[in-house]
């Protein structure tokens, strides 16, 4: 998963930014942080939180300007707060091992659920299973252009809740390939299935707690006063999803409109079938995906915790050889470091009394939660613009929680929601990073669609969260 404006960069043939740039941008914003957190007198904060204040303003600058990578970034808040806030007889710590508290979100239940949710995409892609259900599915909706697009994007969306968007997107575009090339190479339907795939795939990921990072960073953040179930997760976020993937399907079908009636959809019969492994690993792999998901889903009745579900395909799959050494060494351990590196800064704002001094000085009084749902929910699709959504969810869900009170999760899931809305420019996501080196699609292409999708969004995930958790 790429999770930097520069790696996206690169994807695009672009360079990478030199190590002197880095350096500078580096000491640019630790020279903010200074002068925000230490110059100002900050009545009421005492030095823990001043600390804290300083590591959240350092990490939230280099997360936007990119300076290192989002997962670099993480790991040094970790660090920072084990050097200074976990010193024994320091600004925070009292006994020899309170550092501790600022490591043990690594070993969260949400980051094993999330791990689950990986293993289970490498297998469907090791064995070909994502490529060839695509391949079936897809001559169930018809050969007319309204159907195959809306097909396309169900299918996306529906693959990107339990696989990275990045990956989806990947495999998808690779599906569609065949089915573009019969298209004359001036026909606007073309970009309305290259938009498409990305939009829907940076919706679909609204669905599950492992649909995408910040999912899980606002889970992970509930889950000592407002837990919520996977089930619950996917109730909040699949209608907001549908609806939003639906006024996208109608959006792109009447500006992009198809030349001809009806598509040659031949070339999806078997997509892939190259590369698909033996069936009875394709079978297993599919029990397992439909048993593991079953189980999420009903966790309420067998009492089973949804992170150690996640075992049944972490444990199966390894040892019957679907997933090997290579892959696991291949899974996205950034992310993981990302949610972790998270979850531990939210650890600190709340622990060191950061979060409250940040709600006071905050001009909310007399604003109702759904009115701060969406001052927040609208902050984070624009970020989500401009740095990782990951790391916008890691800022902004701490206040969120903060802010809550006794209405912390209708706050907080659409900050994670709303990140999910980000798609205005090339580089907002990698999915649409993807689309466009396609060399078929211009920046006004994803502005148009993606300032819709960033005015409804938010939005509607605030009202629909609301009335769910009310």
């Amino acid at each position: 998963m790429l999770d930097t404006r520069a790696e996206i960069n690169a994807l695009l043939g672009r360079l990478e930014f030199s190590s002197g740039r880095a350096l500078t941008k580096v000491a640019c914003c630790t020279l903010l942080a200074v002068l925000l957190a230490f110059l100002p007198e900050h009545p009421g904060l005492t030095d823990a939180a001043r600390w804290v204040l300083f590591i959240l303003v350092l990490a939230a600058g280099m997360w936007i300007s990119e300076a290192i990578p989002a997962f670099a970034v993480a790991l040094l808040v970790i660090a920072l707060e084990i050097a200074i806030l976990g010193k024994p007889g320091g600004v925070f710590a009292t006994g020899p091992n309170d550092w501790e508290t600022f490591v043990r979100p690594w070993s969260s239940p949400l980051l094993w659920l999330f791990f689950g949710g990986l293993v289970l995409a490498e297998a469907a892609a090791r064995t070909g299973l994502d490529r060839w259900l695509s391949g079936q599915v897809l001559g169930w909706f018809g050969n007319r252009p309204g159907a195959v697009l809306l097909g396309t994007m169900t299918l996306t969306g529906a693959f990107s809740m339990f696989m990275s968007n990045t990956a989806t997107t990947a495999m998808m575009l690779a599906v569609m390939a065949p089915v573009l090339k019969t298209l004359e190479f001036d026909d606007p339907f073309i970009k309305a299935l290259l938009l498409g795939v990305p939009f829907a795939a940076n919706l679909g990921g609204m669905g599950t707690i492992i649909g995408t990072p910040p999912n899980a960073i606002a889970a992970g953040s509930l889950a000592a006063t407002h837990p919520v179930t996977f089930t619950m997760w996917m109730v909040i976020g699949i209608p907001p999803a549908i609806l939003l993937s639906g006024i996208t399907w109608f959006y792109l079908l009447k500006k992009y409109p198809c030349k001809t009636g009806r598509l040659d959809l031949s070339a999806l019969r078997a997509p892939g079938t190259n590369s698909i492994l033996p069936l009875w690993k394709r079978i297993l792999v599919m029990a397992v995906f439909f048993l593991t998901v079953g189980l999420w889903m009903t966790g309420p009745f067998h009492g089973i915790p949804t992170p150690v579900v996640s075992f049944l395909p972490i444990s199966i799959f390894a040892a019957t050889g679907v997933i090997r050494v290579q892959e696991i060494r291949s899974l996205h351990w950034d992310v993981l470091l990302l949610i972790a590196g998270g979850l531990s800064l939210g650890v600190a704002v709340s622990e060191t009394g950061l979060a409250t001094w940040i709600v006071g000085l905050l001009p909310i009084g007399g604003l109702g939660s759904i009115a701060l749902a969406l001052v927040l929910a609208y902050l984070a699709a624009t970020l989500s613009n401009v740095m990782s959504n990951t790391a916008a969810a890691n800022v902004l869900v701490p206040i969120g929680i903060a802010i809550g009170a006794t209405s912390q999760a209708s706050i907080v899931i659409p900050i994670a929601l709303g990140a999910s809305a980000a798609m205005c420019l090339p580089i907002s996501t990698p999915p649409n990073a993807i689309a466009f080196t396609s060399g078929k699609l211009n920046a006004q292409d994803f502005l148009r669609g993606g300032l819709l999708m960033g005015f409804l969004a938010p939005a509607i995930v605030v009202l629909w969260s609301a009335f769910i958790l009310r």
